[in-house]
């Protein structure tokens, strides 16, 4: 298995264990993903670089992550129906208007104490 794969399952895994209400209000325990995007999408650009990317759900912007040609989507699991991707480039800026600063700090916080970057 590649580097970058064993870092994205670490992280992935990290990321589903860390999302909660504090991390995003729209979280229940049913729907774990549900208004993680934004946030999400800026800690794995911290961690794994490569691009934010948004595509319009409904009435909302929803980001995720393009790394090494790839498209990541940590939280597509949130949506009851598939999404038409149109990968429209991003910036760091967008996806902090639909989050805040104690969201952030708290995942991130939380991601960093549980992935295991360094052992790939």
């Amino acid at each position: 298995m590649k580097e970058l794969d064993k870092k994205i399952i670490s992280l992935r895994n990290a990321l589903f264990n860390s999302w909660s209400i504090e991390t995003s209000s729209k979280w229940t325990e049913q729907n774990p993903a549900k208004g993680q995007c934004s946030v999400t999408a800026l800690i794995v650009n911290d961690l794994l670089y490569g691009q934010i990317i948004k595509t319009k759900v409904e009435e909302s912007w929803h980001y995720y992550n393009y790394i090494h040609g790839k498209r990541y989507d940590f939280t597509e699991s949130q949506f009851g129906t598939s999404i038409q991707y149109d990968d429209l480039l991003s910036s760091r800026s967008e996806p902090f208007l639909d989050t805040n600063e104690t969201q952030y700090r708290t995942l991130k916080d939380s991601v960093l104490k549980k992935i295991n970057f360094e052992n790939q």
